[in-house]
């Protein structure tokens, strides 16, 4: 991506600021929006005007922006509108009927990757492994499946980034699995979603690419102070909770060698998954590796965090991609399909 562009980096702000306000204050802390200063630093870097705005709870703003100081494309990294992580399709939307390029996953395919039923539908009917399931609809009946096994790990069904799932999502028993179900109904106001849990060597894949799509080195999340014989899962404080990582010794880490064969199977599942579910931008599959080297796909993550510490920058940085080349490719890739659907 040789020309300079005009970029609007938009993403989720915690608070309304008006359009104009920079960010500067925030970009300052390095524990706050370090991923959105990460891409404006590295657009900047190649050669690009980046301009940023943040949405809260209005959408006139991104309007009254687009329509008095258009850029070239959208860098959009939103990921919940409202404090509500459903509407993130909803803000894409908004994008394609103000026509204009925007870097990401489509509005269908952040419709699906949310959730996690359909997803699991479509994969199961490209017979692509995934865990068995069920859904549990609010204010109707609860009951134990027949053809589900226990232990399983209850979920809200249209979440994102671990939110709802903690120790107590996994479920040895009816009674258990009864009280998570309405946990969920009750407390979160979301559907919630029965998955056997798989025992296995939970690794992260990323995908990018349209026609031509690349499959990344896996990371792996490690469990390295939790018992033998106690599940490992990627509950919210996993992921987001500093301490609690330290404390349980979990990290996100370069697997090193995997068994023969494997990284073959990831790469088929993860590319044929990719494909199935008509992504055509970057992917971040949460996948299990049972130990006889069975591939389960856990779920996708459209859009998933670019940070320069997270898992898809690392990977490209394994794969010899360096950040910015990574920007420049996302950037590439919003062109391409903003063409293609022309």
């Amino acid at each position: 991506m040789k020309k300079k562009l005009k970029v609007l980096v938009l993403f989720h702000s915690p608070y309304f600021k008006p359009r104009g306000y920079d960010f500067k204050e925030e970009f300052a802390d390095p524990e706050n929006m370090y991923t959105e200063k990460n891409v404006v630093q590295a657009l900047k870097s190649l050669g690009h005007e980046a301009t940023v705005l943040g949405l809260y709870n209005d959408v006139s703003i991104l309007i009254d922006e687009i329509k008095e100081n258009r850029p070239d494309i959208v860098f959009n990294m939103v990921e919940v509108f409202n404090d509500q992580s459903h509407l993130e399709k909803n803000v894409a939307a908004l994008l394609e009927i103000l026509d204009i390029p925007y870097t990401g996953a489509s509005t269908g395919s952040l419709f699906i990757c949310n959730n996690k039923a359909l997803c699991k539908t479509i994969l199961v009917f490209h017979r692509i492994k995934v865990p068995r399931f069920y859904t549990f609809i609010r204010k109707r009946k609860i009951f134990m499946p027949t053809k589900l096994k226990l232990p399983a790990i209850v979920k809200p069904l249209c979440e994102e980034a671990s939110r709802g799932i903690s120790q107590a999502s996994i479920v040895d028993n009816q009674d258990s699995l009864f009280e998570r179900v309405k946990f969920i109904h009750d407390n979160m106001n979301l559907d919630a979603i029965v998955e056997e849990y798989i025992d296995g060597r939970e690794l992260y894949v990323s995908v990018i690419g349209h026609k031509r799509v690349v499959v990344l080195p896996p990371r792996e999340l490690k469990f390295g102070n939790v018992p033998e014989g106690e599940p490992r899962i990627a509950t919210y404080k996993a992921k987001w909770d500093d301490h609690y990582r330290e404390r349980w010794g979990i990290k996100s880490v370069a697997p090193g060698k995997l068994p023969e064969g494997w990284e073959r199977a990831i790469k088929d599942v993860c590319k044929r998954a990719y494909q199935a579910l008509d992504m055509d931008s970057y992917t971040r599959f949460d996948i299990r590796v049972t130990e006889q080297g069975e591939v389960y796909i856990i779920e996708p993550n459209a859009n998933p965090c670019i940070a320069r510490i997270d898992e898809l920058a690392l990977s490209a940085e394994k794969e010899g991609i360096n950040y910015a080349d990574l920007i420049s490719m996302i950037l590439e890739l919003g062109f391409r399909r903003y063409e293609k659907n022309k």
